[in-house]
C-alpha cells in the first residue's frame, strides 16, 4: 500500500507529490494531459494586483514557501525554472504615478513596491511617464518544470500517463483500491477537470479562460517583465511571452480570433515597433469566485481528498496550498477557512 495516489500533475499535484516525498512518503502521481493551465501558463509571481494596487492574499508567506520550496527542487533536479526578474507597471499617467505613491504608503504594500520611479528607455516602448518596479518578482518556466519534475518521477516509477475511471476506484477499509495500486489516501489536483469528478464535482469551481501569444519583435529590447494591462515577458533570441485575456464564458482550450485580436490590441498600446505572432495557445484556469483555493477532505470518505482552485496564481499558490493540505491530512492541522473547500456550505447553515 501506497501513501498517496496523486489524480492530476499539473502545478498543485506536482506540488503536493513534491512535499509528500520530501516527507518519505510513497506516492504514484497519475495524469492524462487534458488540462493544460499550468503548462501555458504565463507563471509569473508577483505579491501585488497591479490592476487595484492591492495585496495579493497572504504574499508574504506565500513567497517565502515558494522560494524555499522550488529552490528545492532546482537542487535536487539540477535545473533551473525559477527566474528572479524586476516586473515594471508602466504608467499611463500623473493620476497612475499618484495612485502608486498612495498605495506604497500602505502597510501591506511597502515592502513590495519600489518609490523610485524608473525612467529606463527601452527600445519599442514609450513611456514619457515611467515605470513603478514590484519588488521579489519572476516568473517559473512552468512547461519547463511540469516536463522535467514528471521525467523524474517516470524514471523513478512513480508516473503513470492514462484516463483516470472514477468507477474503477474503490473504497476499502483505511484506503482505496485503483485497478493495481492500493493507497491509503487519493489526492485529486484535476483543475478545471473537477467538474467529471463525482466525488467533488459539487464544489464551485469555476473556469477562466485565458488566451497567450508568444511573440517575435527584434525592434523591441526588454530585459524585465512590463504588466500593464497585459504583460510582456522576455524569452531571449527576440522573443516574448504575452498574456493575458480573461473569459468567463468559453470553457474550451481552443484559441479564439475574439482573444487573439484583444492580445494584439493591448501589445499595440504598449509598444510601437512591429512584431509576428509565433505561437498562440489557451488554457482554463481553476477559480473561484472568492478567489481563494479549493482545499480539504470528502465529507463522508475520509481517504478522499481535493487540491484545486489555484486560479491565476498557481505558481505562488501551489506550494503553500499543497503544504496546507499535507499537513492537515498528516497532523490534523486545521485548514484557514477562507481556503476550506466547504466553506460555501458551512456560510449557508
Amino acid at each position: 500500500m501506497i501513501d498517496y495516489l496523486i489524480v492530476g500533475a499539473g502545478l498543485g499535484g506536482l506540488s503536493f507529490a513534491e512535499w509528500a516525498l520530501e516527507n518519505d512518503k510513497t506516492i504514484c502521481v497519475v495524469d492524462n494531459n487534458s488540462q493544460n493551465s499550468s503548462r501555458v501558463a504565463g507563471g509569473l509571481y508577483n505579491p501585488v494586483i497591479l490592476k487595484r494596487f492591492s495585496e495579493v492574499w497572504n504574499a508574504k508567506e506565500q513567497l517565502e514557501q515558494m522560494n524555499a520550496f522550488y529552490n528545492r527542487i532546482e537542487k535536487r533536479l539540477s535545473f533551473q525554472f525559477d527566474f528572479k526578474k524586476p516586473i515594471l507597471r508602466k504608467f499611463f499617467s500623473v493620476e497612475e504615478q499618484n495612485n502608486w505613491f498612495t498605495a506604497s504608503d500602505k502597510v501591506n504594500l511597502a515592502p513590495f513596491l519600489s518609490t523610485t520611479l524608473i525612467h529606463d528607455t527601452f527600445i519599442g516602448i514609450e513611456s514619457p511617464h515611467g515605470y513603478g518596479q514590484v519588488l521579489h518578482t519572476g516568473y517559473v518556466d512552468t512547461a519547463l518544470l511540469l516536463q522535467e519534475f514528471r521525467a523524474f518521477l517516470s524514471a523513478s516509477g512513480l508516473y503513470e500517463e492514462f484516463d483516470f475511471e472514477y468507477d474503477a476506484l474503490e473504497l476499502i477499509t483505511g484506503g482505496v483500491r485503483y485497478k493495481g495500486i492500493i493507497a491509503k489516501h487519493v489526492i485529486f489536483a484535476e483543475g478545471y477537470g473537477l467538474h467529471a469528478n463525482p466525488y467533488f464535482n459539487s464544489l464551485p469551481l469555476d473556469g477562466t479562460k485565458g488566451e497567450l501569444f508568444i511573440i517575435e519583435a527584434p525592434g523591441l529590447k526588454l530585459d524585465v517583465i512590463v504588466n500593464t494591462s497585459v504583460f510582456i515577458l522576455p524569452l531571449g533570441e527576440n522573443l516574448f511571452k504575452v498574456g493575458a485575456t480573461y473569459n468567463w464564458k468559453d470553457k474550451t482550450n481552443d484559441t479564439s480570433e475574439e482573444g487573439k485580436q484583444e492580445l494584439i490590441d493591448r501589445i499595440q498600446e504598449i509598444i510601437n515597433c512591429d512584431f509576428k505572432i509565433i505561437s498562440h495557445f489557451a488554457g482554463i484556469r481553476p477559480t473561484v469566485r472568492d478567489r481563494r483555493p479549493l482545499i480539504g477532505t470528502h465529507q463522508i470518505h475520509p481517504q478522499l481528498h481535493v487540491l484545486n482552485g489555484l486560479g491565476t496564481r498557481g505558481v505562488m499558490l501551489g506550494p503553500s496550498m499543497a503544504k496546507a493540505l499535507y499537513d492537515f491530512i498528516e497532523f490534523e492541522n486545521a485548514l484557514d477557512p477562507s481556503i476550506d473547500c466547504w466553506r460555501f456550505e458551512k456560510r449557508k447553515k
